[in-house]
């Protein structure tokens, strides 16, 4: 980072979810190797109110704050937010996910392919959402990772057939220690039988006693992770630690883009679907990193920061 060592004031408007929230975390966290930056978090206000800043060029969100270089935001409560942040104050906008609005409205756009976007001059396209997670060199082979996610429009969840697969990892695999952790869509009906299994090497941990930073704890010395189809982003952080990564078998409920997204990566051998597994056998890795926000921080400071 040498040359010019100002620090770069980053606006992150968020709306609050946890899953937003993460993505602006990933790509945050992937700028601050890239570029001395500032951060200053914003909370989105409603659209009503942002369309009213948008019109009239004010942005009292941020008035007491620096201007920004850059302003960020994911999910469609934070659009006309982004939008009038910029006019009242300057800077580019980057927005993650597909925007609600047009994305030539957007200076950058950065959208998982799934979504089904054609690239563009402000388009970037991603292996799924972007993330915190960075490769990790403490991977053990011995231990495991499950995450279980629940309740979806993308597959019909069936609690027997979790625990079924669950039951047979965990005995197949008497050399892997295994955590399970659940979602807050994980039906308590579920939990319950899991704590019921008799395995040795099975602990369950329920996502309310986790603590901020376990999962990304845990997941960084997982050699490999087994992970519910409906919980397509875990998938993603699970690639980019670096594990091997499966997915249990549910029955889709129609053709979505999760789903079309999800067979891609098993198509392409990127994941394992428990249906062709065999014990003993060992959950291919990537050959080559994935780490998709360091990748979009990267052409940020090429292309906007290149003095820097």
């Amino acid at each position: 980072m040498s040359g010019n060592l100002r620090s770069y004031v980053v606006w992150s408007i968020t709306d609050g979810r946890p899953g937003h929230l993460q993505q602006i975390r990933g790509l945050i966290k992937a700028l601050g190797k890239q570029l001395p930056i500032r951060e200053i978090e914003l909370r989105a206000e409603s659209a009503a109110r942002a369309l009213g800043y948008l019109a009239t060029g004010r942005f009292p969100p941020g008035e007491h704050h620096p201007a920004p270089d850059l302003i960020i935001g994911a999910g469609h409560a934070t659009h006309l937010n982004i939008l009038a942040a910029r006019r009242a104050r300057g800077g580019k906008t980057v927005v993650l996910m597909k925007p609600s609005l047009p994305r030539r409205l957007f200076d950058l756009c950065l959208i998982p392919q799934h979504d089904g976007v054609a690239p563009a001059r402000n388009v970037i396209l991603t292996h799924g959402a972007l993330n915190t997670m960075e490769r990790s060199s403490a991977a053990d082979p011995h231990v495991g990772l499950i995450l279980l996610g629940g309740l979806s429009r993308h597959y019909q969840w069936r609690d027997a057939e979790i625990l079924e697969a669950v039951g047979k990892l965990a005995t197949d695999t008497p050399d892997v220690h295994w955590t399970l952790t659940t979602s807050p869509r994980t039906p308590a009906s579920l939990l319950a039988a899991l704590g019921a299994l008799p395995m040795t090497n099975l602990q369950v941990v329920p996502f309310q006693q986790t603590t901020q930073g376990w999962l990304s704890s845990v997941l960084g010395r997982a050699g490999q992770v087994w992970v519910t189809p409906d919980s397509v982003s875990m998938v993603y952080e699970a690639l980019t630690s670096g594990a091997g990564v499966g997915v249990f078998d549910l029955p889709r409920r129609h053709s979505s883009r999760v789903v079309r997204g999800l067979e891609r990566l098993v198509q392409s051998g990127w994941v394992t679907r428990f249906r062709n597994w065999q014990p003993g056998q060992s959950l291919p890795q990537l050959a080559s990193e994935l780490d998709e926000a360091a990748r979009c921080a990267k052409w940020i400071r090429q292309f906007w920061y290149p003095n820097s």
